[in-house]
């Protein structure tokens, strides 16, 4: 056996935004729409910005093809609407190429004088991932012509 006693002070954790993976750097994205003041970019960053909004309401999709299989242990999402009352649904699929399975589907009302941000933090054992598709239906309406929502998302975080 090999036994080597360290001090508390010299073992430091890895920062958990340093774990966060490169989205720009490791994946091609694709969008449904995009509203230029707000572009997905600012939702794959790392670091916190305005986030991304839809040009046109209803239903969007944002998707993610990366480079290379992933490994993924982690997602996070972060929505944000302080201004409307209304009920989101999420879904988030996962997979090799066009062979995508269902991670997660959540619901969430969003009430500007209660609840405005919806955070969700999964943790997850993903392999060989190449596709990550996240479908947004900001008011529940499952049709673009009786939307009047408008979808957005904060943050999308990988590790």
């Amino acid at each position: 056996m090999r036994k080597s006693i360290v001090s508390p002070s010299t073992t430091t954790a890895t920062p958990i935004s340093d774990l966060w993976r490169d989205l720009e750097r490791i994946a091609r994205v694709e969008i449904s729409s995009e509203d230029e003041k707000f572009p997905i970019e600012h939702a794959l960053d790392r670091k916190s910005t305005t986030g991304w909004k839809a040009a046109t309401p209803g239903p969007q999709l944002i998707r993610l093809h990366f480079d290379e299989p992933l490994t993924i242990k982690r997602l996070q999402l972060h929505f944000v609407d302080r201004t409307s009352e209304r009920s989101q649904e999420f879904a988030l699929f996962a997979g090799a190429g066009t062979e995508l399975k269902e991670i997660v589907r959540q619901q969430w009302t969003f009430s500007p004088n209660g609840s405005t941000e919806e955070i969700e933090d999964y943790v997850e054992n993903l392999s060989g991932i190449t596709t990550l598709e996240l479908r947004i239906d900001p008011d529940r309406s499952h049709d673009p012509k009786l939307s009047r929502e408008y979808a957005s998302l904060q943050s999308l975080k990988l590790a």
